[in-house]
């Protein structure tokens, strides 16, 4: 099986439209496997490996995603910024990433699609200032829950989301929860062609 028809197949399983952001799609997994040879984007380096771990995992969280813009806290290779930012190219998408490498690949993404919403900031969470708080924020297995809201809590809005994607549910990190944070939801996922579990936490502030 070729990676479009990869792609393809674990859309329907997740019962997303097949249109053309598959080719963006694939575009953007062509631009990591040209840059992971020089810089080490991911570990993750087959190519339907890929396919599977970094754009059907991604994708897999969009039906649970509110509208609005978002922040990718550590967003490293830009996995799920830019899937977000390709599926709906008018949603505001920050890219937050310390590491200077990183940062220039994202950069050049949103060039070379054509991701005009995108803003990339090359800083640690913690000290980056935004002119007005954002409805949502998103983190996939970078931090425990406790230390992404100490690193970019400031960053949402009172009645924003933090939705983090998780590997098992983690419920050391969440009986570890900050005062004046809850969760609001959980969701289990099905990622194709992946046996791991996979959660995405939705955690809100405590009113």
């Amino acid at each position: 099986m070729d990676l479009k028809q990869r792609l393809i197949s674990g859309m329907q399983q997740l019962q997303l439209p097949i249109d053309q952001r598959v080719d963006q799609l694939l575009a953007y997994l062509d631009l990591i496997a040209r840059w992971n040879r020089v810089y080490n984007l991911t570990a993750i380096r087959e190519p339907l490996a890929m396919v599977d771990r970094h754009l059907l995992d991604c994708l897999a969280i969009l039906p649970h995603l509110p509208p609005g813009a978002i922040a990718d806290l550590g967003a490293g290779a830009g996995l799920p910024g830019l899937i977000i930012a390709i599926w709906d190219p008018e949603r505001a998408v920050l890219l937050i990433e310390s590491n200077g490498k990183k940062a220039r690949f994202m950069r050049q993404v949103a060039r070379e699609l054509g991701l005009a919403r995108i803003e990339v900031r090359q800083e640690r969470a913690e000290a980056v200032k935004l002119a007005q708080p954002l409805p949502l924020l998103t983190a996939r297995a970078c931090a425990t829950l406790a230390d992404l809201l100490a690193l970019g809590g400031h960053l949402l809005s009172d009645d924003g989301h933090l939705l983090a994607m998780k590997g098992r549910y983690p419920e050391d990190e969440l009986a570890q929860l900050p005062s004046g944070w809850r969760l609001a939801a959980s969701h289990r996922l099905t990622v194709p062609n992946v046996e791991e579990e996979r959660h995405l936490l939705d955690v809100v502030r405590a009113h």
